[in-house]
């Protein structure tokens, strides 16, 4: 009746039973390609959530979450709201299609029967329940009791093919969930612009790191708790690969346009990828980056001991995100449900999207990999996210590569960004791995820091040299006058040239 598609871009087929009454009296999935249901999402809570229709009438204004005046609501799944609303809208408006073609209206009545009783010819695309011949009229008494026993006739209209069901649909969806997030989309876009000012003035903020460093920590704790916890924003690899899908087969915009906040982020991202690389995302706007790095930085305060490769390690254990990415990409080639199953090499599931609330077993690995990046700043980032591989790809098509400024010294001889980079995206030669940056700034404060920045350090030493040297010769000249002699001293009382 309906054909909503959902993350996958394919619909949630769902078998709904109503009585004549228009009660609901079971809703059961019978196959769907949803990623977040197939992983991460038992059969029990998914039963529990479909459990919730029975008893309601296909006649009620179901809405998924808090309730509303006026209509009805069921409790969502968390970490899959958006796919329960799809779910929602696919079995409400689906059995409100049905009941209405079966003349059925709100309150259990049953729609006028029709004058004369025969077969109706089907319209193009209909197909039509047709109705038993009239019997002859019973005795009265008969009559009588016929109706006292029997159900009110109910007439039997044409069941809608599916093109005109959706005809005969509300709104898109999508646009129902953006004009019932419009308090998050607006703190989203506000950030993002904060995060543009902040690129944009990345200079005038380097030269100040006191105030970088507060400007950067407020912001890693909006992209936790914000974007991760409370709007579940995580990217993956997993839309990655369902864009490729959708892109190959059957591109649809709706497709897309179902979670605003995930379009707004992409959006973002697709601009920054082009301008900045893929560093402004992995640094900035990754809630599970950002959990990483404020992990990180509470293990330094608590004293952990830090752990870094040696360059040579380091560059070897880069490439295997993108190993991982390619095994993921052939997978979804044959199933994108599969590949969903494979890409819980990412542990964004488990820590922000059901925040924590999982299996033993995805809470250890997720647990061993933070416990790491608490000795190893972003391990995970590093060396095995495929998303990070996937952003990297089209990063490398960037329009500038001067927003992060470098000097001739830098790697010959000065090592002090190589050695502070705590990603190890500088190389030795004082070369930025565009690929591998996280876009942190720290490398931009040391180049303005005339105490850190063996330039600057130098140029500064011999400022100092020459004002101390014009110091001492300011200082001189009063005594070096003082002891020339007068060619014409002054006379005496008497007249006679002084001595």
């Amino acid at each position: 009746m309906v054909q909503i598609p959902a993350y996958s871009g394919e619909p949630i087929n769902t078998l709904v039973g109503f009585d004549l009454a228009g009660r609901i009296t079971g809703v059961a999935i019978v196959e769907h390609q949803e990623p977040i249901l197939a992983v991460g999402i038992s059969e029990a809570r998914l039963k529990a959530f479909t459990d919730q229709y029975v008893g309601k009438s296909v006649f009620d204004n179901i809405t998924v979450g808090a309730p509303r005046a006026g209509h009805v609501a069921v409790d969502t799944i968390s970490g899959a709201t958006i796919t329960v609303m799809v779910q929602n809208a696919t079995v409400t408006r689906a059995a409100r299609i049905v009941a209405e073609s079966r003349g059925l209206r709100p309150g259990g009545e049953a729609a006028p029967a029709p004058a004369s009783v025969g077969t109706p010819a089907a319209p193009p695309g209909r197909t039509v329940a047709a109705e038993p011949p009239a019997p002859r009229a019973p005795p009265a008494a008969a009559s009588a009791a016929q109706a006292r026993t029997q159900p009110p006739a109910v007439q039997m209209r044409a069941v809608p093919s599916v093109s005109e069901a959706q005809s005969f649909e509300a709104e898109p969806l999508w646009k129902q969930v953006w004009r019932e997030s419009t308090g998050r989309i607006a703190l989203l876009v506000l950030g993002l612009l904060a995060l543009a000012a902040i690129l944009v003035f990345q200079d005038w903020l380097a030269r100040r790191p006191a105030l970088l460093w507060y400007v950067r920590r407020g912001f890693l704790l909006y992209t936790l708790f914000f974007i991760g916890w409370y709007t579940l924003a995580q990217l993956s690899v997993v839309h990655v690969l369902t864009f490729v899908h959708a892109v190959t087969h059957d591109f649809r915009w709706e497709n897309f346009l179902i979670d605003p906040m995930l379009f707004i982020l992409w959006g973002f991202v697709a601009l920054t990828l082009l301008l900045w690389g893929r560093g402004v995302y992995c640094g900035w706007l990754c809630p599970y980056g950002a959990l990483q790095e404020l992990g990180n930085q509470l293990a330094r305060r608590l004293g952990v001991r830090q752990l870094d490769f040696s360059e040579v390690v380091h560059e070897r254990l880069t490439a295997v995100k993108y190993l991982v990415l390619i095994l993921l990409f052939g997978i979804s080639l044959q199933s994108l449900t599969e590949a969903a199953r494979f890409a819980e090499i990412e542990p964004f599931k488990t820590t922000i999207v059901l925040r924590f609330q999982r299996e033993w077993p995805f809470l250890l690995y997720a647990g061993a990999l933070l416990a790491i990046a608490a000795a190893n700043r972003k391990f995970f980032c590093k060396y095995l996210c495929p998303l990070g591989a996937a952003l990297s790809i089209p990063g490398r098509f960037r329009v500038f590569d001067w927003w992060l400024r470098r000097r001739k010294e830098c790697g010959r001889p000065c090592q002090i960004c190589a050695r502070e980079c705590e990603v190890s995206a500088i190389r030795q030669t004082g070369e930025i791995n565009a690929n591998e940056c996280h876009y942190c700034l720290d490398c931009q404060v040391t180049y303005y820091d005339n105490n850190k920045c063996m330039p600057l350090v130098e140029r500064r030493k011999r400022h100092e040299r020459a004002s101390r040297a014009r110091e001492l010769v300011q200082a001189m000249e009063p005594s070096a006058a003082g002891g020339i002699p007068d060619e014409h001293p002054p006379a005496d009382d008497a007249g006679r040239p002084g001595r």
